[in-house]
C-alpha cells in the first residue's frame, strides 16, 4: 500500500515539474512585462488668497482646548460625576481635544463629541436645540449625521460666530453635563 502512494506522489510531482517547464518555455520569448504608464503629473495651482478664493476662519487653540476639557472634567469630578468624557471640536466636528474621566464608559466619548459638534454647528446650547426637534415620525434635524440633541453641548463663539463647541457626555442628566461644559467654556475666558 505504501509503494502505491509513493508511485502516485511521484507521478503527481513529475506532472507538476513538466507543467512548470512548459510554462517557462512558453514565456521565455516574451520578455519582461510592459510597465504601466506613469500617471500624468497634476500641476500645482497657486491661487491668490483673499475674497472670492479663500476663507479665513478662527479656531480654538490647543492650549485653550486643553484648558477647557480639564476645567469641565474638574467641575464634573467636584460634582461627583467622574464617569463623563469631555470633547472640544471645531465647527466642522473635527476633534481638538478629548478627556475621558476615570470611570467613563465608551459611549460617553462619542456622545461628548456629538454634543460638541451639534452645539458648534448650530451655534446654540444643545439643551435649547432639543426643543427644535419635531420629527413626529418624519425626518428632522435629529437625523443629521454626527449630531446629538441632548443637553450637554455648548458653543464657543468669536465675535458672535460659532467656531467650536464643547460637549460632555455621561452624567445621569444632560443639564449636569451642560453645567460641566459651561465650566469648560468659562475656563477659556479666564485665560
Amino acid at each position: 500500500m505504501a509503494l502505491s502512494k509513493l508511485t502516485t506522489f511521484s507521478a503527481a510531482a513529475a506532472a507538476l515539474l513538466l507543467t512548470g517547464g512548459i510554462t517557462v518555455a512558453a514565456n521565455a520569448g516574451q520578455g519582461a512585462p510592459a510597465a504601466a504608464p506613469a500617471p500624468a503629473a497634476v500641476p500645482a495651482v497657486d491661487i491668490p488668497a483673499g475674497e472670492g478664493t479663500t476663507v479665513a476662519q478662527n479656531r480654538i487653540s490647543a492650549t485653550a482646548s486643553a484648558k477647557a476639557v480639564q476645567a469641565a472634567l474638574a467641575k464634573c469630578a467636584a460634582d461627583k460625576l467622574p464617569f463623563v468624557t469631555v470633547s472640544v471640536v471645531d465647527r466642522f466636528g473635527t476633534v481638538q481635544a478629548v478627556l475621558r474621566g476615570d470611570n467613563a464608559a465608551e459611549h460617553t466619548i462619542e456622545a461628548s463629541k456629538q454634543k460638541a459638534y451639534t452645539a458648534a454647528a448650530f451655534g446654540a446650547p444643545t439643551s435649547e436645540l432639543n426643543g427644535r426637534i419635531s420629527g413626529n415620525g418624519k425626518p428632522s434635524i435629529a437625523d443629521l449625521p454626527g449630531t446629538l440633541f441632548l443637553a450637554g453641548g455648548v458653543p464657543l463663539k468669536v465675535n458672535g460666530v460659532s467656531v467650536a463647541g464643547i460637549g460632555v457626555g455621561g452624567a445621569p442628566d444632560g443639564m449636569l453635563d451642560e453645567a460641566c461644559a459651561t465650566a469648560g467654556a468659562e475656563a477659556i475666558l479666564a485665560q
